[in-house]
């Protein structure tokens, strides 16, 4: 068995062996033989066929318009003229009658108003007035009572009297009041409304005594202690500070 077993196995190498090499020499020969085909030779294109014909003919000329026979002329009807056209009148002149120009009236300018109405007084007027610091006047019934400072020291609190007494002073002592109140009528109120109203109510809510204190003459009371203060001058004559209250132009009473 065994001798033939290997005889087979030889003989199915071999068998094996040459169906390869045949198979592989065919393969061989097809690549050497085998050729791409040659390229194919181009189509040439379809004659086109033109066919020549020849151009249209000219169209005939249009036949020439037969001549009309002439018109006879409409017989000439006379025309009347026109009637000449009378001119217009001339227009009538009418003649302007020149008025002469009112005459110019140059207005006359009104006196200037004074700036300040107050009345002043010299320095020969105040040079024998009580003052604030001599003791305000004779002393009397109201003994103990010196008005004149009382009255000078509200005066110099009082703002607004302040002010009213500073646009008035013009160097003088300026006169309120000498026995009825003296208007000023360049201000407010106839005037100094301002420190009128400041005297009256200090005088007005003085103790009895003190208003009813005796003056004469004149006193003076100073707005400040500089130099060249503005200054008022009140009294006249024998008076009591009572008198200021019940004076025609005492303006407003009491102050808010």
């Amino acid at each position: 068995m065994a001798p033939t077993r290997r005889h087979l196995d030889r003989r199915r190498r071999l068998i094996t062996g040459a169906l390869s090499g045949a198979l592989h020499a065919a393969l061989l020969v097809a690549l050497v033989t085998i050729q791409p085909p040659a390229p194919s030779a181009p189509v040439a294109p379809e004659p086109i066929r033109v066919l020549l014909t020849p151009p249209p003919p000219e169209p005939p000329p249009p036949p020439e318009p037969e001549p009309q026979a002439e018109k006879p002329e409409p017989a000439r009807t006379k025309t009347t003229s026109p009637a000449p056209r009378k001119d217009p009148p001339p227009p009538k002149r009418v003649v302007a009658q020149v008025k002469p120009a009112p005459p110019t009236v140059v207005p006359i300018p009104a006196a200037p108003k004074a700036a300040y109405g107050f009345t002043e007084a010299s320095d020969g007027d105040v040079a024998g007035a009580s003052t604030a610091e001599g003791g305000g006047g004779d002393r009397g019934s109201g003994a103990g009572c010196n008005m004149t400072r009382r009255l000078q020291t509200a005066l110099r609190k009082d703002r607004q009297a302040q002010a009213a007494m500073s646009q008035a002073h013009r160097g003088r002592p300026i006169m309120m009041w000498n026995g009825d109140w003296v208007r000023h009528p360049s201000q407010e109120g106839a005037g100094l409304a301002a420190v009128r109203e400041a005297i009256l109510w200090e005088v007005g809510f003085a103790p009895e005594a003190c208003k009813t204190e005796t003056q004469r003459g004149m006193v003076l009371i100073s707005m400040n202690d500089g130099p060249g203060a503005a200054r008022l001058v009140v009294g006249s004559g024998a008076w009591r500070w009572q008198d200021l209250l019940f004076t025609r132009g005492q303006g407003r009473g009491a102050r808010n």
